[in-house]
Formats: structure tokens, C-alpha cells, sequence
């Protein structure tokens, strides 16, 4: 019988945000990876494990990229085998990349999706179909401004821009939203242009905080992982309305 990768999305906030379908793949494999770079769990791994039953294997950049012919796909090719990420499974590029290798290798790969920082910012009323290209910021920065460009070109094309925040699970640290504005502003950014900062999306801990880039300098976050949100000029009503909700 054909064994089977399952790529899992597993949501954004605990181990209960797993879905049905997503639970009984994890279930059945022998083998449980988690992706531990790309955005930051919630809880501890050992409340998965509790509630999924399950052993589970920490994969950082170096397995994923690296070295999953000798750990996820080697283990793929003798029994089923499930490689959980946060969130949903496509939204950063080296999921495609593993999917593809799968493939290649003729593994049978059955994606599970979930919910993502990609839709969960829709919480703000911020149009989903408005927002133009994603762009992050990196933990240094100084010569980096691809970034301020992306957002220029989506305001000039009425969009709002996704901003992600760097992080380094392997030492704890996270570019924060107070960080990123202050980098926008250096960069000349307008202190008085609108943003949305957003902080652990979907937990209970979840921040949402609209202002000035000025302001939201200044503005306490105290969860994780973090974003911001630089909203097009034009707003709908309803949008307007949604970020006076926020503190607009």
C-alpha cells in the first residue's frame, strides 16, 4: 500500500484549532514533524503531543530545506507520515518546495489547509480582495528598502499592504511593531500614515491597535507573532468604521 505525507495546516493559535480531518491524519502517521521557523506556535509542542497523541519532531530550516530526504521524506516513503506547519500550508515558499520534492519522489502528499495571517487580518475590516502584495521586514534592515517600495506602489494602486515582521524561533526574538514603524518613518514614510498593528492573530491574547505610524511607535504590543497593516488611502466606509473600533 501507497504511504502518504500529509501537509497540515494546523491554524494560529492552539492545539484545538486543528481540524477534524487534519487530527485524524495525524493520528494515523507514524511520524509527526513540525515546521519551527517560519511562525510561532502558540503553546508548548508537549500540548500538542498530549492532545494529538502524539510524538513530535521539531524541524527547523536546516531539516526542511536540507535535509528531508533523509527525515520527512525518507520517513514518507515507509509509512504515513504528517509535517504540521502554523497556519495554513502554503504560505510560505518552502512548503511548495517540500510538496514538489514529494512529488518527485513519487510520494503520495494529501494537504490539509487552515486558517492563515493571510485571511485572519480580514478580523480588522480591512477588505481581503484590497490587499496588494505581502512584504516583511528583516531584523536588519538598515540597507533594506524593497519593503517601503512595495507598499508605495500598493497605495498608488489604492491596495493595502501586508507587512510581516522577522522572527528567530531558535533565539526567541521578534521584530516588533513598534520596530517596524519606526523603520517605515526613517525610511520617509509620513509619521501621520494610517496603520493597523496586529499581534497574535486568532489566540486570546490577540492585539489590534489602528493610528499613526507615529503613534503606533509608542503603542504597547505585548503578544506574538506581530504584524502591521499599512490600509490603502482610499477607505470603504465600512473599513473606516471597523478601524475607529481599533482606536482610529
Amino acid at each position: 500500500m501507497r504511504m502518504t505525507l500529509y501537509i497540515i495546516g494546523i491554524g494560529l493559535a492552539d492545539e484545538k484549532d486543528i481540524s477534524i480531518k487534519g487530527l485524524e491524519a495525524v493520528k494515523k502517521a507514524r511520524a509527526v514533524y513540525l515546521e519551527n521557523y517560519t511562525s510561532l506556535l502558540q503553546v508548548p509542542v508537549s500540548k500538542l503531543e498530549a492532545y494529538y497523541g502524539k510524538k513530535i519532531v521539531l524541524a527547523d530550516r536546516e531539516i526542511v530545506e536540507k535535509r528531508a530526504e533523509e527525515t520527512i521524506l525518507k520517513d514518507a516513503k515507509q509509512h504515513d507520515t504528517a509535517f504540521l506547519i502554523v497556519g495554513d500550508v502554503f504560505s510560505a515558499t518552502t512548503h511548495v518546495d517540500l510538496y514538489q520534492r514529494a512529488l518527485d519522489k513519487g510520494i503520495k502528499v494529501s494537504v490539509i489547509h487552515n486558517a492563515s495571517i493571510l485571511t485572519a487580518v480580514g478580523i480588522t475590516g480591512l477588505e481581503l480582495y484590497k490587499f496588494g502584495k505581502t512584504t516583511s521586514i528583516p531584523f536588519h534592515h538598515e540597507d533594506v528598502f524593497s519593503p517601503i517600495e512595495v507598499i508605495k506602489k500598493n497605495m498608488k494602486g489604492d491596495m493595502h499592504t501586508l507587512v510581516l515582521l522577522d522572527l528567530d524561533l531558535k533565539e526567541s526574538k521578534f521584530l516588533t511593531i513598534n520596530q517596524a514603524c519606526a523603520y517605515l518613518i526613517e525610511k520617509g514614510l509620513p509619521a501621520k500614515t494610517i496603520a493597523v498593528g496586529c499581534a497574535a492573530l486568532g489566540s486570546e491574547k490577540q492585539q489590534i491597535h489602528a493610528g499613526t505610524l507615529g503613534k503606533l511607535k509608542e503603542e504597547l504590543f505585548t503578544s506574538f507573532p506581530q504584524c502591521l497593516i499599512v490600509p490603502a488611502k482610499k477607505l470603504h466606509f465600512m473599513e473606516e468604521e471597523m478601524l475607529k473600533r481599533y482606536g482610529l
